[in-house]
């Protein structure tokens, strides 16, 4: 919007519609004189508090990302343990032996007292005794102590997240904006009582918030439990071993398989991170506020006494002669725009005039309004023509 005049004195000339809000408050500015407006604005007593009310509990998750980030890793453990062969040795009556290995005959030419008879024609060995080996698989490594260890810490570690977060509840962020004013016009008293509450509701599309923190924990807790349910773990857990603590060793298969990097990687997190991590933050106060912010609110209460006095056509509207005063503003700062911009000649706009003075006279409902729009529709599409004159 160009600005052709400033205050009582001039008159705001738009080229486009988007302005059409603005120049309607100018337009009820014009309707009264500058002395009521000056004296309303004298007179305004007035003040502004804004009530702040706010309670939050701040918490990381961090720790719930990493985990459940980790869990198909440990479920990729526990689906291919480590494991080793354990070889039990015993002698028993051959009756009693299960398999003869190779190294049965090899122990038994080293002990030939255990030979009961032999047959020197046949070659045939008949022994009393003889070396019994059984194979057996074992999940006791290190590596699975330590997967196993880790399980039972998260666990743990689960549950001591959860008490942190006992008695949380969704954040409060509530303000309330309050403004009494009051001002005298002669004998007439007006009052103005405006209150502006803000309530935060919680967003379920937060991933943060209390309740899809917890709905994520319950998640979590499941696939751990899912974990424990496993044929490795339940294996590893009847062999009642000995949980491993820090600092782990850095065997091969921890340190390059790549399952156990990130298994290693949440083990250090919960050795590093064992305090609660919530804050609890709170707030509570009134605060008066001055200066610009309360201005507008002043303002505010000016343009709805200029609303109301519109229709309580006292000595505060405009006479006709200052409405006309007005309209000859506005027509002297659009033909001063338009030769400024060289854009059209005397007998041009002295057509154009006659042209929708003559429309907009006939028409059952004249007003200043439609006068003013139908100029500037034309003065629109002369400009437009001679832009398009220019860029040819």
């Amino acid at each position: 919007m160009d600005e052709v005049v400033e205050n009582d004195e001039s008159i705001a000339v738009e080229t486009d519609d988007t302005n059409v809000g603005e120049l309607q408050i100018t337009d009820l500015y014009n309707e009264h004189s500058n002395e009521i407006i000056e004296e309303f604005n004298n007179g305004i007593v007035s003040s502004l508090d804004v009530d702040v009310d706010y309670d939050k509990t701040e918490f990381s998750t961090e720790w719930l990302t990493i985990m459940e980030d980790t869990i198909r890793y440990i479920d990729n453990i526990l689906r291919n343990p480590n494991r080793f062969i354990i070889n039990e040795e015993d002698i028993v009556k051959v009756e009693l032996a299960r398999r003869v290995t190779v190294e049965s005959i090899k122990h038994l030419s080293r002990n030939t007292n255990l030979i009961q008879k032999f047959d020197k024609k046949t070659g045939e060995v008949k022994p009393s005794k003889i070396l019994n080996i059984n194979k057996e698989e074992s999940y006791d490594t290190y590596e699975n102590r330590f997967i196993y260890s880790l399980i039972q810490n998260m666990r743990a570690y689960i549950n001591f997240k959860k008490k942190a977060l006992e008695g949380v509840t969704c954040a409060k962020d509530n303000k309330k904006l309050k403004y009494n004013a009051s001002s005298k016009i002669g004998n007439t008293n007006y009052n103005m009582t405006v209150i502006l509450d803000s309530t935060l509701e919680a967003d379920s599309q937060d991933e943060n918030s209390i309740d899809n923190v917890l709905e994520r924990i319950e998640k979590l807790e499941n696939k751990v439990t899912d974990l424990t349910g496993s044929e490795t773990y339940k294996t590893i857990h009847k062999l009642h071993i000995t949980l491993v603590t820090s600092p782990i060793k850095k065997t091969n298969v921890i340190l390059k398989n790549t399952n156990f990097q990130y298994a290693l990687k949440l083990w250090n997190y919960m050795q590093e991170h064992m305090n609660t991590e919530t804050k609890n933050v709170k707030e509570n106060k009134t605060e008066k506020v001055e200066g610009k912010t309360k201005d507008y609110q002043d303002e505010i209460f000016l343009l709805n006494y200029l609303v109301l006095n519109l229709y309580a056509n006292g000595p505060a509207r405009k006479t006709d002669a200052r409405k006309k005063e007005v309209s000859k503003k506005i027509v002297n700062g659009m033909l001063q725009k338009l030769m400024e911009m060289n854009a059209i000649d005397k007998k041009e706009i002295l057509d154009l005039i006659d042209k929708y003075y003559t429309v907009v006279k006939y028409k059952n409902v004249v007003n200043d309004k439609e006068i003013h729009d139908k100029f500037k529709a034309a003065i629109k599409e002369y400009v437009d023509r001679f832009n398009s004159l220019n860029l040819e």
